[in-house]
């Protein structure tokens, strides 16, 4: 499957790469990102990839071995909540661009196995690390009635989270919970028939409830942010994707902030949206929203 970086074009006017500039790709992915920016930062310029997934890092390694940019790409597998740290002992000076896209990859989406899909029917897991200590059936299967539905609520915006907290609690007392098709089931269950024919799939704002919940995606992103800012040489650009609107009210707040407090100019006064071409060639690039600022 190929990887289609959302917002290319974009990206790369807002970071402005030149010839033998540093930059960070703090959630890498398929690398879509990550390569362009190394093409406009040679001969000498290099990127720091973090990702989560190791799987990830493994295929970027495989990719880049055939690329003219292979000594210019250094990879990690983390999470770029641990920015600072990953830049102190991988030695990476003068920053001029962090961008973090926050989507997760249609091939984490697809191949993963981990149930981020409720279109296949595999093991609630939702992590995006090989080694997760929490998942989302040990959430769905032991968490109280009022704590799912706060996630739901929370996390998802999902307008039925009581009722659909209190069905999974009622099936969870006969079968433990462990499939993404069986928590589908149970949504259809508790929400009215209307709602399964709606523009989203019932299951949406529930699975998405359920992988920040997680991932601590909401935590991670509070963390990052001021990190990323620190790390940036003066003039630096930060570039942030967000797709849907908890994070990017995180972002949007955290610009502002730091706007009042003279430490950046913001550069996107309006967020930036995919148009209709991008969309009609990526539709998943629709929720997009990209805001990025410049340190001052």
């Amino acid at each position: 499957m190929n990887h289609i970086p959302v917002l290319q074009k974009e990206v790369l006017e807002f970071l402005s790469p030149k010839k033998d500039e540093n930059f960070i790709d703090a959630t890498i992915g398929g690398g879509g990102h990550a390569f362009e920016i190394l093409k406009h930062t040679a001969p000498g310029g290099k990127l720091l990839g973090i990702d989560a997934n190791n799987s990830a890092i493994e295929d970027l390694r495989k990719k880049s071995e055939n690329q003219e940019f292979i000594n210019r790409l250094i990879l990690v597998c983390d999470n770029f909540s641990n920015l600072q740290n990953i830049v102190a002992k991988s030695n990476f000076n003068s920053v001029r661009g962090v961008l973090a896209d926050l989507g997760f990859s249609s091939l984490e989406l697809e191949t993963s196995g981990r149930g981020f899909s409720f279109l296949r029917n595999e093991p609630l897991i939702m992590a995006y690390g090989e080694t997760h200590d929490l998942t989302a059936a040990r959430i769905l299967n032991n968490f109280s009635e009022k704590d799912l539905a706060d996630i739901f609520f929370k996390y998802g915006e999902e307008r039925f989270s009581r009722r659909i907290a209190k069905k999974i609690v009622e099936e969870r007392r006969t079968k433990e919970i462990t499939t993404t098709f069986e928590l589908v089931e149970i949504i259809k269950k508790a929400t009215p028939y209307f709602y399964h024919h709606g523009r989203l799939h019932p299951a949406t704002k529930v699975f998405q409830a359920l992988r920040i919940a997680v991932n601590d995606e909401l935590n991670n992103l509070d963390k990052f942010l001021p990190q990323a800012l620190n790390i940036l040489a003066t003039g630096g650009k930060l570039t942030i994707i967000s797709f849907h609107s908890l994070e990017d009210r995180i972002v949007k707040n955290f610009l502002k902030e730091k706007k009042q407090e003279g430490l950046i100019e913001i550069l996107t006064k309006k967020v930036i949206r995919p148009g209709d071409e991008e969309i009609a060639k990526n539709p998943r690039a629709r929720s997009a929203k990209l805001r990025a600022a410049i340190k001052i």
